[in-house]
């Protein structure tokens, strides 16, 4: 019998036992999964998949302007040089990165068939072709070298390949990630860039800033498919604790539809134009179609797919007098229509698997790159530097050229010369290495001009590059450059919807058809009528206005006056209606059901109502900056005589033809309320309602003007707001209302100057909001869009604000700026007298780069000159 080879050098064998092998074994084996595969790492937010494609891409040279190559060549550098897999796996990868309905911002461009939302199958790596996207090339791999990330071998020890890429966004929460390791799991969602930068730099500003203040900036995931997010507790949960449940829904609405036929039909449909994220179309439809057929789903008598690639549109015909309401319940219900988005903030830090709050996330992607610009600082301080001492060197021996010259003709070898010129003009030996390579052009003047230059250039260079390094400040202020100019290069509107936020109606609701869905911008043109605004012989006016009457008359000789109405105490359900041409009365709530929408174009239209009970004044202010005290009891009903506001003021206010810019109510609580004052040349004012403690008859002044000024708008203000003061040039000033940037102010006072106004530039605006309300800005020319607040940035008095508007062409100006009140109307008035009509939520959602849409027609010379929210 053959004698066994004995293996170990000693003949001994290590007894160990198998739960223990096992266990080293297994756990290996899943942190090799979770480190090498399954999660991404919090700094760049790539897994070594993505992150292996895009460097092999890199070094292909598949930059955006070069033509496309094909995948196959892509997939087979990545398999030879860092990836050892199958290649289905990293075909896979490229793909996701391709499809703009899986990946908020694609980081590869590609060309030929990635699938669709259907989950249709991309075509063979054979037959499609990538390149890098702009953001892939400028924003991740701009800057890669050694230098600045550290490079690791590969699985051969053949080449290097970097361990995390220098990303200048956090592409872990800009494209979320979803990844399932050995006992964990992670399930990012996906948000917009504009907002995450504002996060940001939010926090390099304010390191302490507060969870909810983060949480207004970042208000919620952004869905590549759109959608609508109903609840944000599961957002806030997910943000504090890392885990959550989001609940979307597809954006639905309801329109009616003609049948053809002999006898044309009409049926309403829900028509279906976002789904949830990640909901296949097409299996959604054919369940629909299985609960229908299975008698689970009544009411629907067909269902069909309209898509093209302008973007989604299911329809589903309802059969006659079927509750739609009823309807979408069930859709909602029983199929993924509506879903829910099981997030988990889990990524590796030092590659350990970390659960991470929306804040962690952010905090260490900061620390991340401001390590990044450290080391990219450095290294192109030592080579300004380097440099800087080869100049040195060049310029002493064009300084000295005739001795240089000398010394060349009479050394036997280089050696000896470059010897002969270290002692002659005390230079280090690379110096001299530079003085025997320079080339005969450079003793030339010209040359030697463009070395002086270059020499300066690199001093200053130098000079900076060590400021930034020695003062953490100034370093931090280049990392906010950087990112403001990525967003104004990257950043587009918000496609998914955040109900609490933006308070838009049920889907279901007849107003959802006024909505736009984010990201599908929809042009809606207002009903209108050629016939103007008849501004003459006011008090003739029908609907809102009351008629026939002249509203008050002064008796001769006589300081006081008498209306043609018995003064009487409204009841307590009394609603106070001002009207646009300044007629003022009260009616019963059940009285006040007259709609602007329906109101034909000559008619008056109401623009501020209130609920009158309990209350005796209404305070009134003009232009003059003087406020006056209107009794409830002196305002005549609806079915009385016409009644101006002007008319209730006293003698000496109609003598000086005031204009009423502001009235209202006095709150209950006055120390929560304060008054804002602005003025035509862009004065502002904080006054205390305390002042108005003093109001009589006569009036009272708010605030004192110099030269030709007079007061353009007032605004009552609560704690917590801030002011939003926009300008015809597109600009809006947004600072919050703090006794630091605003004081209060007596009335004698003048106030301080808000913002410096441009040539030929006016107000268009002042509104008190909040950080998680919506603006609506029109122009002239008709362009609209609902601007988010919390994209403008907060700035101080003074400042030139926010360019929150780009216009179409230069003789184009904004017209001014309403508040998105849910179901609000817009009102335009144009310089030919008409009525233009607009639903607030009708307007589209635009970041503050965007024109917007043109919503309205406007006739030749016309233009829009006035803007009331009603």
């Amino acid at each position: 019998m053959a004698r066994q080879l004995d293996l170990l050098a000693t003949g001994q064998i290590i007894p160990t036992a198998l739960h223990q092998e096992m266990e080293r074994s297994y756990l290996e084996y899943a942190m090799s999964v979770i480190v090498g595969r399954a999660l991404p790492d919090v700094r760049d937010g790539l897994k070594p998949v993505h992150r292996r494609i895009l460097y092999a891409m890199y070094e292909l040279g598949l930059t955006p302007d070069r033509p496309y190559r094909k995948c196959a060549r892509v997939v087979g550098d990545v398999l030879g040089k860092y990836h050892p897999h199958g290649d289905q796996a990293v075909y896979d990868a490229l793909v996701r990165m391709v499809q703009d309905f899986s990946t908020r911002y694609p980081l590869l461009a590609g060309h030929g068939n990635f699938g669709s939302v259907d989950n249709d199958p991309p075509a063979a790596m054979r037959y499609t072709e990538t390149r890098l996207a702009p953001i892939a090339h400028e924003a991740i791999l701009g800057n890669i070298s050694e230098a600045i990330v550290d490079f690791t071998s590969n699985f051969d020890n053949s080449q290097q390949e970097p361990v995390v890429l220098p990303a200048q966004l956090p592409l872990l929460l800009l494209n979320g990630c979803s990844g399932i390791a050995v006992g964990m799991a992670t399930n990012i969602p996906p948000h917009n860039l504009g907002e995450i930068v504002d996060g940001l730099i939010a926090l390099i500003d304010h390191p302490q800033l507060e969870d909810r203040q983060l949480w207004e900036i970042i208000p919620g995931p952004d869905f590549p498919t759109g959608g609508e997010i109903i609840d944000t507790e599961g957002i806030i949960e997910a943000y504090r604790t890392s885990k959550g449940i989001i609940p979307i829904r597809g954006v639905t609405h309801l329109e009616t539809i003609s049948l053809e036929g002999r006898r044309p039909k009409e049926r309403t449909a829900i028509v279906v134009t976002e789904l949830p994220y990640q909901v296949n179309k097409s299996a959604w439809i054919e369940k629909v179609a299985e609960l229908v057929n299975q008698g689970r789903l009544e009411g629907i008598a067909d269902i069909r797919d309209e898509s093209d690639r302008l973007g989604m549109r299911v329809v589903i015909e309802l059969k006659r007098e079927t509750d739609s309401q009823k309807i979408l319940d069930n859709l909602y219900r029983q199929t993924a229509l509506q879903t829910n988005f099981g997030t988990i903030l889990l990524a590796l830090v030092e590659n350990k698997p970390c659960q991470l709050s929306l804040r962690q996330l952010l905090e260490e992607f900061l620390k991340f790159r401001e390590q990044t610009l450290i080391r990219q600082y450095s290294h192109e301080l030592a080579q300004a530097q380097h440099r800087l001492h080869l100049l040195s060197g060049l310029l002493i021996a064009l300084r000295n050229l005739d001795r240089v010259i000398d010394i060349l003709r009479n050394s036997p070898d280089g050696t000896t010369a470059k010897q002969r010129f270290s002692e002659a003009f005390n230079l280090s030996e690379e110096q001299s290495d530079s003085i025997l390579s320079m080339p005969m052009r450079r003793l030339t003047g010209l040359e030697q001009q463009k070395l002086d230059t270059e020499y300066q250039e690199l001093e200053q260079r130098i000079n900076q590059l060590q400021t930034l390094l020695n003062d953490r400040n100034e370093l931090m202020k280049s990392l906010k450059k950087e990112l403001r100019s990525l967003k104004r290069k990257f950043a587009n509107p918000r496609r998914t919807r955040i109900r609490s936020c933006l308070s838009t109606p049920s889907s279901s609701s007849p107003e959802i058809l006024d909505s736009l869905p984010p990201g599908k911008k929809r042009v809606v043109l207002p009903t209108v009528t050629d016939e103007p605004i008849k501004t003459e012989n006011a008090a003739k006016k029908a609907s809102d206005s009351p008629k026939n009457a002249t509203p008050k008359a002064q008796q001769s000789g006589q300081n006081s006056s008498f209306t043609l109405f018995t003064p009487q105490t409204p009841p307590a359900d009394a609603l106070l209606t001002i009207t646009y041409q300044g007629y003022i009365y009260w009616q019963s709530s059940v009285q006040a059901t007259d709609s602007i929408a329906s109101l034909k174009q000559e008619e008056d239209f109401p623009i501020y109502r209130q609920a009158i009970a309990q209350k005796e004044l209404l305070i009134v202010i003009t232009n003059q900056g003087k406020a006056y005290p209107i009794s409830v009891v002196d305002i005549p009903p609806k079915d009385s005589q016409a009644c101006s506001l002007l008319s209730l003021l006293p003698n000496a206010a109609q003598k000086k033809a005031e204009k009423v810019v502001g009235y209202f109510f006095l709150p209950e609580e006055k120390n929560t309320h304060e008054l804002i004052l602005l003025s035509q040349q862009g004065r502002i004012k904080r006054l205390p309602l305390s002042e108005l403690n003093q109001l009589g008859n006569r009036g009272l002044a708010l605030i004192k003007f110099k030269d030709a000024d007079e007061l353009s708008y007032v605004c009552l203000s609560s704690v917590d707001e801030e002011i939003a003061i926009a300008t015809t040039g597109g600009r809006i000033l947004r600072f919050k209302i703090s006794d630091e940037l605003l004081s209060l102010m007596g009335r004698n006072a003048q106030g301080n100057q808000a913002l410096r106004l441009r040539y030929g530039e006016h107000l268009a605006g002042c509104v008190t909001t909040k950080a998680q309300d919506y603006l609506v800005l029109i122009t002239q020319l008709g362009y609209a869009k609902r601007l988010p607040v919390n994209s403008l940035r907060i700035t101080k008095l003074g400042e030139i604000g926010t360019t929150a508007l780009q216009f179409s062409t230069k003789t184009d100006n904004l017209a001014g700026i309403v508040l998105n009140q849910p179901s609000g109307k817009v009102a335009l008035i144009t310089n030919q007298q008409r009525r233009l009509i607009l639903s607030a939520e009708s307007v589209g959602i635009w970041g503050k780069d965007g024109v917007g849409d043109r919503l309205v027609k406007l006739k030749s010379e016309e233009s829009i000159v006035l803007v009331v929210g009603c």
